[in-house]
């Protein structure tokens, strides 16, 4: 639980902090998995926290990118709307399930296609980087495009955690 609240505050203050949207920075366009990482990087990469996001599967109109930052991890579930990239859904192993995918809203082709093209992506990791990915706990949805506009309470949260390590 401690690692999904890091890095949920990390991540929706950073969503709250910046009026660019997640992909407002991407002008040169280029292979989708080119635009998710630099995207994602520009958005949470820090200086004493540096993102890594690989790998990062495309089907259609929506990607998984699994992420490291800081000794924790987990994946997003992204979608490619009018304006660009967006992330929906961060979340651990369920985004490697196709139940889990369906509920998030991709279409049950799209959600198999995509379970199965993560494992074989990740079947190239070493055990240790799947199981960083896994430790994500729970499912936690982030929105769509103009997400970080609504005006939530959860969107203030701080950029950065109260405590070190």
């Amino acid at each position: 639980m401690h690692s999904r609240r890091h890095f949920a505050t990390i991540l929706l203050g950073s969503l709250a902090a910046s009026s660019a949207p997640l992909w407002a920075h991407e002008a040169h366009g280029g292979p989708d998995e080119q635009q998710i990482t630099h995207a994602m990087k520009r958005q949470f990469d820090k200086p004493e926290a540096p993102l890594s996001v690989a790998p990062v599967v495309v089907v259609g109109d929506a990607a998984v990118a699994g992420w490291t930052q800081q000794g924790r991890g987990g994946r997003a579930l992204l979608r490619k709307e009018k304006a660009g990239w967006s992330i929906h859904v961060c979340a651990g192993k369920g985004l490697t399930q196709t139940d889990v995918l369906e509920m998030s809203g991709l279409p049950k082709a799209q959600a198999a296609d995509m379970a199965r093209l993560v494992a074989k992506a990740e079947g190239a990791l070493t055990a240790q980087q799947r199981a960083l990915f896994d430790s994500f706990e729970g499912v936690l949805k982030v929105g769509g495009e103009g997400a970080a506009s609504h005006g939530h309470g959860q969107h203030a949260a701080p950029a950065a955690p109260a405590h070190k390590h």
